[in-house]
């Protein structure tokens, strides 16, 4: 078996662990589904009644925002499953056994991209059950929940390599709502960004929670060519730049996230 091979059977059969886990957890899944159904009936029915969106209900607007959130806070469940790895000593036994150094990594973030898939199911039913609907061609609505995955995946390499640079639940969770809050806050996935001062309104541009959120209302034909539209080139080129955005956040936390892990199993 050559060093491609091994690795993804390695990576398939941890996938299938850290999946069988899940379901042994039900509240981790439950958590992660559970927080944007509130966010969705909250905004939709609270704040739904009195921020006016031209041209479009506000629950097609909203949808997209709490896609992308939900995968957020999907991808960060990555990192808090390997601190609690760390602090059982799973790695420990990984470590004797014969796999492939990666295996662990690819085959966690496969399982949390299955559960970011599931999901996204149930955020789809809520959404339409509440107003939300798609205006694009079948394609394109794949596209825009393909993009979502795609996001999804790549945001797990970052919280696994902020998981394992702290090493700790406790320290992961503090870190990871310090960032994830302004990204999903300062961005246009709640409200028209450009109602926003000038300073937060270019860092809500600017901002890759905005770029994945305009991308996928652009795929679901949730827009409205009444509402302003924004100069920033990546709400211009949404679909582009978050193609951009994924591919940077691979290139830049794979390999650190594997060198850390290694760090982690050796140390």
């Amino acid at each position: 078996m050559n060093a491609v091979t091994m690795t993804i059977a390695d990576s398939w059969t941890i996938a299938k662990r850290d999946a069988l886990k899940i379901r042994r957890s039900p509240d981790l899944l439950g958590g992660v589904i559970m927080l944007p159904v509130v966010l969705v009936l909250l905004f939709a029915y609270v704040f739904g009644s009195v921020i006016d969106i031209p041209g479009m209900s506000y629950k097609e607007f909203l949808l997209p925002g709490i896609f992308v959130q939900a995968v957020i806070v999907g991808a960060q469940l990555t990192g808090y499953t390997l601190t609690l790895d760390l602090q059982k000593g799973i790695f420990d036994r990984f470590r004797s056994l014969p796999m492939s150094s990666s295996a662990v990594l690819v085959g966690q973030t496969v399982s949390d991209l299955l559960m970011n898939f599931c999901g996204l199911v149930v955020m789809g039913a809520v959404g339409l059950i509440v107003g939300w609907r798609v205006h694009t061609s079948p394609y394109e609505a794949v596209l825009g929940f393909g993009l979502l995955l795609l996001f999804a995946y790549a945001f797990s390499w970052f919280t696994a390599t902020v998981a394992l640079a702290l090493r700790t639940p406790e320290s992961f969770n503090g870190i990871a709502n310090m960032v994830s809050l302004p990204l999903v806050f300062v961005s246009n996935a709640f409200i028209d960004a450009s109602e926003l001062p000038t300073p937060l309104r270019v860092v809500a541009e600017w901002n890759p929670v905005s770029t994945f959120t305009q991308a996928s209302r652009d795929l679901f034909g949730n827009t409205s060519a009444a509402m302003e539209t924004s100069d920033a080139w990546p709400l211009q080129h949404a679909v582009l730049a978050s193609l951009l955005w994924i591919a940077v956040i691979l290139i830049v936390f794979v390999p650190l996230a594997t060198r850390l892990y290694k760090k982690a199993v050796s140390s």
